[in-house]
This record gives structure tokens, C-alpha cells and sequence, in this order.
């Protein structure tokens, strides 16, 4: 695996982090954003992979897809994003936060997939204690199964909705128990669901930019955002009466 853009830290197991040199233009690009927005005002989101085995088969094609929602996070302004994965026995990652998603776009092309259980509970108890410095806006997660108990799954999602974190699943394949879950998660958090399919990079990428643009500005920037992608998570979060 080629050496992370952007530093990770271990979760649960001791804060390693891997280094690795950043270029000249991706220094300049990052100060310039850094200089337009400040971080300790802008809205924050976190992006969450299931990085197991069982996604193996269709990791590439997920990887374009996944690839295009952070160049559609990248067109928002005024936004922190953070890159949480899991994969293997027991590796569970988060990068530092940043204003430019772009540098997020390399690392998560740069994962492979390794064998291993779902640490959904890691990702969860992660944004609650990321919510204890600072609110977490929004949770998007993208995975295709569920290997945990859904009760504890459910309680911190819960915890999350009191927060005002919503999350927003995005499922890749149709794992009855997996949906179940996730549909509950989404719905303790005022969130939204959705299916993850193979021909759905365009849709999928105008909603995470849709749920960007609620992360940074809440509902009035969604509706003055506009589009279709606007318009379904309005529907999904407020319902069709608003």
C-alpha cells in the first residue's frame, strides 16, 4: 500500500501516526483554502469506509464512486472533513482533519481491502467523542454489511441524534440484517439511507455534495443550494412537507 498523503491515527489502539511528504503545489493548495475558511468555524463531516474482504470484488468500481462524492465535497467551501476506515483484525483508522478533501481523495484510493469483522461501533464511538470537542455535522458511511450487536450499534447512534450529528448510510449490496441496522441508525440520527449501486456515481455524488452543503451551512444552505440532490435529502431528512 503506498505511503498515506495524509496522516491516520489508530482508533482504540494508541495514536501511531504515519507520516508521508506532501508536494509544493498541495502545501500552496491547502493554505489557500486554509486562508479562505476558518477552521474553528466551519462545519464538520466525516467519512466513513468499511474496508473488509467482503467489499473486495467490488472495491474498484466502489472506489470511483467514493472517489467522485469527495470531489463533490471539494466544490463546498467552509467545510472539515475527516477520513475514518476499517479494516483487517482490529485496524481501525482516522485521518487529521482537513479543509481540502482533495488530499482525503488520495488516501482513500490508496486502501486495499484485508479481511476482518465490521467495526461499526469503533466509527460510532469515534464521532461521539470527535463531538465532545466540537460538533460532527454529519456522518457518511458506506459499507455492505453488519457483524455486530445492533443494540449497542442503535444506543450510539442514538447518542449521536441528541447531538444533532446526523448520519447518512449509503449500502452497497442487499444484506437484509445490514439494511435493518443501518435504516435505524439513519433514523436515531435524522439521517437518510440509500443503496449503493454500480451506475449510480452521478446521483450518489450530488447527494454527498448535497449532505457537504448541509454539513457547512445546515437547511437554509441545502435549499439555497437547490438541485436534485438538495431537493431528495430535504425530502429524506424534513419529509416531502418540509
Amino acid at each position: 500500500m503506498p505511503k498515506d498523503k495524509v496522516p491516520t491515527r489508530q482508533l482504540g489502539a494508541g495514536n501511531a501516526v504515519r507520516e508521508a511528504p506532501s508536494s509544493t503545489a498541495e502545501i500552496t493548495s491547502f493554505l489557500a483554502q486554509a486562508r479562505r475558511s476558518d477552521p474553528r468555524s466551519a462545519g464538520r463531516l466525516v467519512f466513513a469506509l468499511d474496508a473488509t474482504m467482503s467489499r473486495q470484488p467490488t472495491w474498484d468500481a466502489a472506489c470511483r464512486i467514493q472517489a467522485s462524492m469527495f470531489d463533490a465535497v471539494g466544490k463546498v467551501g467552509g467545510l472539515g472533513v475527516q477520513l475514518v476506515y476499517f479494516r483487517g483484525f482490529g485496524e481501525c483508522r482516522a485521518s487529521k482533519w482537513v479543509m481540502n478533501a482533495a488530499a482525503l481523495r488520495g488516501l482513500m484510493t490508496g486502501i486495499d481491502c484485508r479481511g476482518g469483522q465490521t467495526q461499526i461501533a469503533k466509527v460510532l464511538s469515534h464521532v461521539k467523542k470527535e463531538n465532545a470537542s466540537r460538533k460532527v455535522d454529519a456522518l457518511v458511511y458506506i459499507g455492505d454489511a453488519m457483524e455486530e450487536n445492533p443494540d449497542q450499534l442503535a444506543q450510539l447512534a442514538g447518542e449521536l441524534g441528541l447531538k444533532g450529528t446526523r448520519a447518512f448510510v449509503f449500502q452497497e449490496g442487499h444484506d437484509a440484517a445490514a439494511e435493518r441496522t443501518f435504516r435505524e441508525i439513519t433514523r436515531l440520527t435524522g439521517g437518510a439511507w440509500f443503496r449503493l449501486g454500480p451506475n449510480s456515481a452521478r446521483e450518489l455524488g450530488e447527494l454527498l455534495g448535497a449532505i457537504a452543503v448541509y454539513a457547512s451551512g445546515g437547511r437554509p444552505a441545502l435549499e439555497a443550494h437547490g438541485g436534485k440532490g438538495a431537493t431528495l435529502l430535504i425530502e429524506r431528512i424534513y419529509g416531502r412537507g418540509g
